[in-house]
């Protein structure tokens, strides 16, 4: 195990202050997000080179649609989790403890640096990231001077400090936004989406953001709602992209799929109010990128190709297209 950071004693063990759960631990015992551990009066990090997955994906299975497109991302996730999802995807690494291979920061990097086939990184992602946190910042850090971008994919519920001290070294995150009514984070997720919105904020700040939605039957499907969380979005900026995803049964919520119907009706509304919307997990022209201007594909991701030329401007009407670094289609 390895002294994790962000924690203070405390009259019954320690605090953890890297999440806003803020968990009193006592000696012997674990936080929510069992990664974290007290003993002997000094909090670890359970789960640090604990390498539950490891793959060359594809950037856009992030999702990360505006940031180096078709290129490809060294992904690796843990074991852990500061949320409990009822629906959770991931629920056997996150929820669970499973078969890991160690795995120090020196090794990550090496691996995404030899990894070949248009890697220009690496991402953490799989289970979440934020409890893995000092595994991540050491490997961000190690992949930020070896000159390979680094990646992020959260629920976004960390505290304001070790989030600053992450994003120093994260070039692109994806954020999930559960849900825009805290009502669903409390009851479906153990969490709270004010702190969500702040990680949103403060990472758009300081680096390229994209934001998904799991869009869920019956839950966090209200019309008027996702059109908030659009509405919201485009406050911050008009070029967050936006991806509503397809939820499907999985662990411990067994309501149907969401209906193709519903994700078109939030891809319309949204567009009235961010540049980028995207509809994942159905296998439509949802993923392609059209101009926000005059509506010309200038994206084509199901047959991987672009329109952009080295300036990233729509060829038909001339507006600048929202796209961090060099495509590779």
């Amino acid at each position: 195990m390895h002294e994790a950071l962000y924690y203070e004693p405390h009259e019954r063990g320690v605090v953890c202050r890297l999440c806003p759960k803020e968990c009193v631990i006592g000696e012997g015992r674990s936080g929510f997000c069992r990664a974290r551990r007290n003993a002997g009066g000094r909090l670890f990090a359970a789960n640090y080179g604990a390498c539950s997955s490891y793959a060359l994906d594809p950037i856009e299975k992030k999702p990360l649609y505006h940031f180096y497109p078709g290129s490809s991302i060294f992904s690796v996730g843990t074991w852990g989790c500061n949320f409990a999802c009822r629906f959770c995807q991931n629920w056997q690494i996150a929820q669970d403890e499973p078969d890991t291979v160690a795995m120090t920061p020196e090794q990550a990097v090496a691996a995404a640096a030899g990894a070949g086939r248009g890697n220009i990184g690496i991402a953490f992602t799989y289970s979440e990231p934020s409890v893995w946190y000092e595994f991540v910042l050491d490997t961000a850090r190690l992949a930020r001077s070896a000159g390979l971008k680094n990646a992020l994919v959260t629920n976004g519920f960390i505290n304001p400090r070790p989030l600053a001290e992450l994003l120093s070294f994260i070039d692109a995150l994806n954020i999930d936004v559960k849900a825009f009514n805290d009502k669903f984070y409390r009851e479906i997720c153990a969490g709270s989406l004010a702190e969500v919105k702040r990680t949103v904020e403060l990472a758009a700040a300081a680096t390229h953001v994209e934001v998904t939605c799991l869009v869920v039957p019956g839950l966090n499907d209200d019309a008027a709602e996702l059109e908030a969380l659009a509405a919201w979005l485009a406050g911050i900026s008009k070029d967050i992209p936006l991806h509503f995803s397809r939820y499907f049964p999985n662990y411990k919520l067994d309501a149907p799929p969401t209906p193709i119907a519903t994700l078109e009706r939030a891809y319309e509304t949204a567009r009235r109010h961010l540049h980028y919307v995207y509809v994942g997990n159905v296998g439509t022209a949802g993923v392609n990128t059209p101009c926000p201007e005059c509506g010309l594909v200038v994206i084509d991701r199901l047959r991987r190709e672009s329109r952009l030329a080295a300036d990233k401007k729509c060829p038909r009407c001339g507006s600048g297209i929202a796209v961090v670094g060099e495509l590779s289609f």
